[in-house]
């Protein structure tokens, strides 16, 4: 329970703003070869962005994709007519990606691009053409990214969504708390919010404008919802006690909250963001926390050591339905989060004295350990749900992690200054 109340009641020391640095730290044991060939420019409308370097870097952080080198190249087609398939087979790829950019009126730019199967010689649909304003291009080129990885592997790509997570620099009591948001390969962050007080528990609306999140910042814990894009921010709850880890029904419309109140039990709360009026969803003497919805928004899941130490619970809130009791395996299992599909959930388990992420199957109540560290925490579905991003410690720094549900890749983000932790996977975005 220690780990529990210490994140209630706290943000832990960690984080600071810095570059995010990304290092694949395992992939499948056969990666697929891949050609991305360097995309014909649109001068200087890309703004000298190289969208290929993008796709492939994309790709390869996956784990799933090996891909050639640039100066092994013995031509550069830009159009998939252009492929020599024998050639580019006998290099031993079994993939091509090729692609344009043109210039369009207003400073955007249109990236067109296409894919070779050279093993079978015909080219795989990609879909559609990308429109990128001015400053978008890095973003077009994530969905270009998506969109290989789809049509290759058969999963929907998470590489154009944001991530957000907390970062800490300094050292008691002068630290610099900054909450931030990124591109999911960890560039081109943004400041959304900076304090002298902890900030923790960020969660993404489901539309991916607004972050609710909790601040200290008048010394006592409060809620907020903040817009991304304008940074207009409101408080949404400054009860007595405590008030913290907030998460977005899927309608968007409310806010599952834990209480405390002022005689301090922790229970959980569904706040109306219009109304402000909070409906109180458990009752017990026990802590319940740490609330998670199911994609129809038909119950939640939560933390609760009701039972004497923390475990996972469903409780359905149609009517008077009790939570039940979900985990059974090890003695400690904690911030649940719902897959996309409301499958499976990643949690915080105890395994082997470490602190560790697993995912649960609910169907089965299998319960799959997938990191190695010592002190993981704060799992965070792709919005693919294949793939969870949560916080670690390299070298007593918090870092950033994400890894495959099958546990076969994963890739570390760490910061060149500080520590970073909190991360939160954003949804697909319109």
């Amino acid at each position: 329970m220690r780990k529990l109340a210490t994140c209630l009641l706290l943000l832990c020391a960690a984080p600071a703003f810095a570059q995010l640095q990304l290092t694949i730290t395992s992939g499948v044991t056969d990666p697929i070869p891949i050609a991305v060939v360097p995309f014909e420019r649109a001068v200087p409308a890309d703004g000298g962005i190289d969208v290929a370097a993008i796709v492939q870097r994309d790709l390869e952080s996956s784990g799933r994709f090996k891909a050639m080198k640039r100066t092994d190249m013995l031509s550069r087609p830009t159009t998939a007519s252009a492929v020599d398939v024998l050639a580019w087979k006998q290099q031993r790829n079994d993939y091509v990606v090729v692609g344009r950019l043109t210039a369009q009126p207003g400073g955007a730019v249109t990236v067109e691009a296409e894919l070779v199967n050279v093993l079978t010689g015909q080219p795989l649909p990609l879909g559609k053409k990308w429109t990128a304003g001015p400053g978008k291009l890095r973003n077009a080129a994530h969905k270009v990214a998506d969109a290989v990885f789809e049509a290759i592997i058969g999963v929907r790509g998470a590489f154009a969504t944001q991530i957000a997570y907390v970062s800490v620099d300094g050292q008691p009591p002068k630290q610099r708390y900054q909450l931030i948001v990124a591109d999911a390969d960890g560039e081109a962050p943004q400041v959304i919010l900076e304090r002298e007080r902890p900030i923790m528990s960020p969660a993404w609306s489901p539309d991916g404008s607004m972050l609710a999140y909790v601040s200290f910042e008048s010394k006592l814990s409060a809620v907020y919802v903040q817009n991304v894009r304008t940074g207009q921010r409101s408080r949404v709850s400054a009860r007595a006690g405590i008030n913290g880890a907030p998460t977005w029904s899927p309608d968007g419309k409310k806010l599952a909250l834990t209480l405390g109140g002022s005689g301090g039990n922790l229970d959980i709360y569904l706040l109306d963001l219009a109304t402000q009026q909070p409906r109180r969803l458990t009752d017990d003497p026990g802590i319940d926390t740490e609330a998670s919805f199911t994609p129809d928004g038909s119950a939640i899941y939560f933390t609760s050591d009701r039972s004497g130490n923390p475990q996972i619970y469903r409780l359905g809130l149609a009517g008077n339905e009790k939570p039940k009791r979900v985990t059974f395996t090890g003695a400690y299992n904690a911030r649940p989060r719902v897959s996309p599909d409301g499958k499976q959930l990643a949690v915080l388990t105890l395994d082997d004295g470490a602190y560790r992420i697993g995912v649960q199957d609910l169907a089965s109540g299998t319960l799959s350990v997938l990191t190695k560290g010592r002190q993981d925490e704060s799992p965070s579905f792709a919005p693919n749900g294949a793939m969870v991003i949560l916080a670690g410690r390299q070298g007593g720094k918090g870092v950033l992690q994400t890894i495959s549900i099958d546990g076969q890749t994963s890739l570390r983000l760490n910061a060149d200054a500080g520590e970073v932790r909190e991360p939160v996977w954003g949804p697909y975005l319109p």
